[in-house]
């Protein structure tokens, strides 16, 4: 295995220099920087982290970001990224970004300074393009939402099928008034599953209504707005679909009143055990977490390994009450 004083004498430089451009120090030379680098890549070095991390005080690390720790998608990524490193002895650092995706750059970069052995990310932001000095060095591999601007390895779920298979299941029960909710416009995800609520639309000759899709459901209060003004409506839904389990929490109560059939992307606690239970997408967290956190280890023990960047992990639908189905008997 390659050490510092190779890249060191690949580049001409000390190893001083090789360190300061590992951990990104930003008064390296432009030129001095890429014969570094070079010489990192042709030798496949890999930075002992563990000697490194020691000496300042710190265990070695695996980082994850995600929008909302409290969110239970999030929580079972992060257990599963934290169960996976645990068997290796490695500690994970987790940070939540929010919902601004003006934080993501700020949050990130404080993260990553910490000489991370890699990053599990589930982005906020549109780009990502300014990742790409830490990705030299750091595996980068991002879950539930692809990257943009930056080539990156990617766990991501069905969000166009599943959103499909939800829409088509509550037009099969006969509506025709099918509203779409979520908490935000600009998650990529978001957007696959409005496409995917759209195209289930226009298979049966349904034209998008825009006043039945809403994106403001941040929290119980403006889910409970957002339901007001969907059934005030001269033609209101008589079905809903959520776009995630953050939003269908916060639309329970809305809808237990109001009669209205619902069908949610992904599960949560207890939403077996509602009054109605609430049909949702399956999707699996736990496994996106391990694959993310696996892939991340192994680019680290090796970077030039072949992989598939993008993987898409397929959903299905669990059906219960909510959408009208009957459940057989206990």
């Amino acid at each position: 295995m390659a050490t510092m004083q190779d890249v060191a004498s690949r580049a001409g430089v000390s190893s001083k220099t090789v360190s300061r451009v590992f951990n990104d120090d930003p008064h390296v030379l432009p030129e001095t920087r890429s014969r570094v680098e070079d010489a990192m890549r042709e030798l496949n070095y890999v930075p002992n982290v563990l000697a490194r991390t020691f000496r300042n005080g710190r265990s070695s690390s695996v980082g994850v970001a995600v929008p909302d720790v409290v969110d239970p998608f999030f929580a079972a990524v992060v257990r599963a990224v934290e169960e996976v490193c645990s068997v290796s002895g490695i500690t994970t650092l987790v940070t939540s970004i929010g919902d601004d995706p003006s934080r993501e750059r700020a949050v990130l970069d404080s993260l990553l300074r910490s000489q991370l052995m890699g990053l599990v990310l589930a982005p906020v932001a549109e780009d990502q393009s300014w990742l790409a000095p830490w990705a030299e060095h750091t595996p980068i591999v991002f879950v539930d939402r692809a990257p943009g601007g930056l080539d990156a390895d990617s766990f991501v779920e069905d969000d166009h099928r599943g959103a499909y298979l939800a829409t088509k299941h509550l037009l099969e029960h006969g509506h025709t008034r099918v509203a779409f909710v979520a908490d935000s416009a600009h998650p990529p995800s978001t957007r696959r599953r409005l496409e995917g609520y759209q195209a289930a639309l226009a298979e049966v000759g349904i034209a998008v209504d825009d006043a039945l899709v809403s994106l403001t459901a941040t929290d119980r209060a403006r889910a409970a707005a957002a339901v007001d003004d969907l059934v005030s409506l001269s033609s209101p839904p008589t079905a809903l679909f959520s776009a995630n389990a953050r939003v269908t929490m916060a639309l329970v109560p809305a809808l237990r009143a109001r009669g209205i059939a619902s069908l949610g992307f992904g599960d949560f606690p207890m939403a077996d055990q509602l009054d109605p239970s609430v049909s949702v997408i399956e999707q699996d967290p736990a496994r996106l977490g391990r694959l993310a956190a696996t892939r991340a280890l192994a680019r680290f023990g090796d970077a030039d390994e072949v992989h598939e960047r993008s993987t898409v992990v397929p959903v299905g639908l669990l059906l219960r009450e909510s959408c009208g189905c009957r459940l057989p008997a206990a």
